[in-house]
């Protein structure tokens, strides 16, 4: 088995997947190569710098990724890896799954972690909504995905020098698309925020938005939400929610409001570097999850930061 070996049909994510491949490369003492199809020379040059051995530049007339699944695989059996690592967007974890058939290996989805323990590979991932954390020792050449923004994008250096090999890829047309239609969002894309103020049930109206909004606006926050203020009250677009089976958002800042914090809204939420709760249920869930809370009515409390923030 040689290296590790990583994949993402987008740049930014492979060069997240560069940042954990390359620092456990360097404990394993073995090589990285990235994978990157249809990108240009500059992109290819960007992999190298941020810590790829090799890169393999495949090109293809098919804009479809899912039709390369079978040219990427053969790309990793000559390559016969320790370890794969593939983006985990929806169309990583689709050729993923199709990758792991093609070679009778393990596949992992949705590592939180993976480590170097006792010369060998162990992922951690979540269970039941977060309810568990299962640990995995990995075989060799086992695949796994780790969603985007897990990791941050490695460390440039533009001294670090590599090899770039060009090969065609052959595209399987079992893929067939009908039409695109492009999702229509009615706000920003909460995955990709810095600040984000999510709001629950514990608002009396949706005539109290206006009081969260001046908030989000004093501190250049998006608006999130739980599932029932989207789903049951529909104050919010559907696109606004957060948690196991809505959105998956990894902020700055995280500021709860009136959400008592149950498990599977903590699972959307969790990778927020600092959250800040408030609530007037001093037990609720949410105070367990967050960096900062603060007990009380939203009513008395939200108005007073928006007031000290205007000064």
């Amino acid at each position: 088995m040689n290296g590790i070996f990583v994949y993402s049909e987008d740049i930014a994510v492979t060069k997240q997947l560069l940042n954990i491949g390359r620092s456990l490369a360097d404990v394993l003492q073995v090589n990285v190569t990235a994978l990157a199809l249809n990108e240009t020379e500059t992109d290819t040059a960007g992999l190298i710098a941020c810590g790829a051995e090799k890169v393999i530049a495949l090109s293809g007339s098919n804009p479809w990724v899912e039709s390369y699944a079978e040219s990427i695989a053969e790309c990793i059996a000559k390559e016969n890896p320790l370890l794969v690592l593939i983006g985990g967007t929806m169309r990583g974890k689709d050729v993923a799954a199709r990758i792991a058939a093609w070679h009778s290996h393990g596949l992992v989805n949705s590592a939180m972690s993976i480590e170097v323990v006792e010369r060998k590979l162990e992922t951690k991932r979540m269970l039941y909504g977060g309810l568990a954390v299962c640990t995995e020792e990995l075989s060799e050449g086992c695949i796994v995905t780790i969603d985007p923004r897990t990791y941050e994008e490695a460390a440039a250096d533009p001294l670090r020098s590599g090899d770039v090999v060009a090969c065609t890829a052959q595209s399987n047309d079992a893929v067939l698309v009908g039409g695109v239609c492009p999702i229509v969002r009615e706000r920003a894309d909460l995955a990709n925020a810095e600040k984000i103020i999510c709001v629950g049930r514990g608002l009396s109206s949706q005539s109290d938005m206006k009081l969260v909004e001046d908030l989000a606006e004093k501190i250049g926050a998006e608006i999130g939400c739980s599932r029932s203020i989207a789903e049951d009250y529909h104050w919010l677009p559907t696109e606004s929610y957060i948690g196991l089976s809505g959105q998956k958002v990894k902020p700055q800042l995280y500021l709860s409001i009136g959400i008592s914090g149950q498990v599977q809204h903590i699972v959307g939420a969790r990778d927020a570097r600092i959250i800040v709760a408030i609530d007037k249920n001093e037990k609720a869930p949410i105070f367990s999850a967050a960096d900062y809370g603060i007990v009380g009515d939203l009513y008395e409390i939200v108005p007073k930061l928006i007031e000290k923030l205007g000064k």
